[in-house]
């Protein structure tokens, strides 16, 4: 069987969890489980996966807190799991630097899509930041080798689902782009109809640049066509 990639899976459901790891390793990826949320930083610090199966609700420690635990070294695809219907996690999750985020009970399918869209975007981010190591928009300076973002010199803290944002529209400034693409670019799959974590990324970036989210200047809004940086406004 082809080896597709490593998963750590952390959920305390533990019939829930056997089950994922046996879809997944059926798939071609190796599964490791954990059931705590206070392992988990250890368990990536020794294993790396390339991507890691997030439950918010966990004992020990919060999949939120573990999140953002992780992101202090770790910038593998990261996709948290929750059962409850809380906008929320999902604005906490994804400021915190979760990738994407899924809904339980997760669908096999859906959730194998999800896995296989945040690993190919993670490649394609990859190949496109060895390819330019600097980005200028005005004063807006987006380094693609540190992954560090700064504002007239001066370093704004973004998360790694933010930076994958920024990082495309900034790529493409003056232009733009459609929801479908951002989706692509970004989560490696198409938009659903449904999912509203790029409209809370893109509020956060506003926030994080004093970008007016009544009037914004920065990173408007275009009704119907999608996203646009406006490069003459980072002057």
């Amino acid at each position: 069987m082809e080896h597709y990639g490593t998963i750590l899976l952390v959920e305390d459901d533990i019939s829930l969890a056997n089950w994922v790891a046996e879809y997944l390793v059926e798939q071609g990826y190796k599964t490791t489980l954990c059931q705590r949320g206070d392992q988990v930083v250890e368990q990536v610090r020794k294993t790396n996966p390339d991507l890691v199966l997030l439950d918010i609700m966990l004992p020990g420690q919060d999949g939120i807190s573990v999140c953002r635990d992780l992101r202090q070294f770790y910038q593998a695809p990261i996709i948290m799991l929750t059962a409850r219907d809380d906008e929320m996690d999902e604005v906490i999750g994804l400021e915190v630097g979760a990738t994407d985020y899924m809904m339980k009970p997760v669908r096999p399918r859906a959730l194998l899509a999800r896995i296989k869209a945040a690993l190919r975007s993670k490649s394609d981010t990859h190949e496109s930041s060895t390819n330019s190591e600097l980005i200028n928009v005005g004063k807006l300076s987006i380094n693609t080798e540190s992954r560090t973002v700064y504002l007239a010199e001066e370093e704004v803290h973004i998360s790694s689902a933010e930076y994958l944002l920024l990082h495309y529209l900034a790529s493409n400034a003056g232009q733009v782009v459609s929801r479908d693409a951002v989706f692509k670019a970004t989560k490696g799959r198409e938009y659903d109809g449904l999912d509203r974590s790029v409209d809370v990324l893109i509020s956060s970036l506003r926030k994080k640049f004093n970008d007016d989210p009544q009037h914004p200047e920065k990173i408007k809004t275009i009704w119907g066509k999608g996203y646009l940086l406006v490069a003459t406004a980072w002057q």
